[in-house]
């Protein structure tokens, strides 16, 4: 089934919202779907002018560079996580269940996706565990933060801190946890996939059941 969710990015991301149009809308699914097979380095605007069937010109009418497109996707994954968090835990009220629920959020986000018709979320997932740092790992992030950049996931990070501070409102590093949790759900998924001693979990297919356990686990020992 095909659900119609529009998120509002920064309008310093993109030159014309590709959500509203068939090509904007195009560039999303098919820039995912070419950064996924070959990575962001090798990923052009003229690969993906030949892969859409349009021309480089008629993408840079929507991104002025690939980098900002990247920005654009990640955010994308941001705002779609914190749309499954606020879903999820609408008439929630027990915190502890709620941090649970936000856990689980994180390492299936992909697969809790009811079918948005231009975006493949667990190709974007892929995209944000293996190329997301670079949407901020740059020389240029104090500028960009300055332009509010990355809001979307200021925003995720303030909404699952808030819970925890719920918890126990004596814990010190309620954002510090918070952006952990997240960046831990990706970066063990990756661990488990490509450097296994990095991490004690596995990840078998598409199964993070263990990389969710050991997130509550650490949750459950810090804020006890």
């Amino acid at each position: 089934m095909s659900i119609q969710i529009r998120f509002t990015l920064n309008e310093g991301l993109y030159l014309k919202d590709p959500q509203d149009s068939k090509l904007g809308r195009n560039i999303i699914q098919h820039s995912i779907l070419l950064i996924d097979e070959s990575g962001f380095e090798s990923f052009t605007f003229k690969k993906l002018a030949e892969r859409i069937g349009s021309t480089e010109a008629s993408i840079y009418r929507y991104f002025e560079n690939k980098h900002l497109l990247l920005i654009f996707l990640v955010n994308w994954y941001w705002e779609w996580v914190s749309y499954l968090i606020q879903i999820n835990t609408m008439n929630v009220g027990d915190a502890r269940v709620k941090l649970k629920i936000i856990v689980h959020s994180f390492v299936s986000a992909p697969k809790d996706n009811p079918g948005v018709e231009y975006v493949n979320e667990s190709k974007l997932h892929n995209i944000v565990i293996s190329e997301g740092v670079k949407a901020y790992h740059t020389k240029e992030v104090d500028k960009e933060n300055s332009k509010g950049f990355f809001t979307s996931y200021k925003n995720l990070a303030n909404s699952v801190s808030n819970v925890i501070s719920e918890i126990n409102p004596q814990f010190k590093y309620p954002y510090a946890l918070a952006t952990n949790l997240f960046e831990m759900s990706n970066n063990h998924i990756y661990f488990a996939k490509h450097l296994p001693r990095l991490t004690d979990i596995s990840v078998n297919g598409n199964n993070v059941d263990e990389v969710e356990t050991m997130l509550n686990y650490f949750a459950d020992k810090l804020l006890s």
